[in-house]
């Protein structure tokens, strides 16, 4: 019997100050067996980084020719692609070729070995890469059980996160 996947309701109030884009979130979010909990937080945060009308979370890792969110057009068209993790540059030169744009959240310890090894290639093919620390994102972790309530007010390259227990700061650099 397959493994079921772990579902998380997350209610977040965001406040993107640089953006001013300020919105309720209600958002149901399935954890994949083979998904670790920061991994899930990440595609939280990158929800909440990128927020805009039809933004959506895909079928992720149960679906390989899927990114993890995506905003798609009224005739299907994909007008962003965002992958969470360490894609091969093959797979983002793939998504460029589907997408109008492309980001990437890269988030954990062998991040900087992964943009050492394919940053010039990624880079050139036009997407736009943050790197989230890994650090803050474990203390977040520690704090989320299955009913997620948020206040999330982003500004500059920090979210700062105001959970039920703490606040959480999650910075990330841009790499390209």
């Amino acid at each position: 019997m397959a493994l079921k996947p772990t579902i998380y309701k997350a209610r977040i109030n965001l406040s993107d100050l640089d953006r001013e884009v300020y919105d309720a979130l209600n958002l149901t979010v399935a954890q994949h067996p083979s998904e670790s909990l920061e991994r899930m937080l990440v595609r939280v945060i990158a929800f909440c980084i990128q927020a805009q009308p039809d933004l959506n979370f895909t079928k992720g890792l149960s679906e390989t020719n899927e990114p993890d969110l995506w905003v798609k057009t009224l005739d299907e068209q994909i007008s962003l692609w965002c992958d969470v993790g360490e894609p091969s540059p093959e797979r983002v030169k793939k998504a460029s070729h589907q997408a109008k744009s492309v980001t990437v959240f890269s988030f954990n310890q062998k991040s900087d070995v992964w943009w050492q090894q394919n940053g010039s290639k990624i880079a050139s093919l036009g997407a736009v890469v943050y790197q989230l620390n890994f650090d803050e994102i474990t203390v977040l972790a520690q704090t989320v059980g299955r009913a997620i309530d948020w206040s999330v007010t982003i500004t500059g390259q920090t979210a700062y996160i105001h959970t039920e227990s703490q606040e959480v700061q999650v910075s990330w650099t841009q790499l390209t």
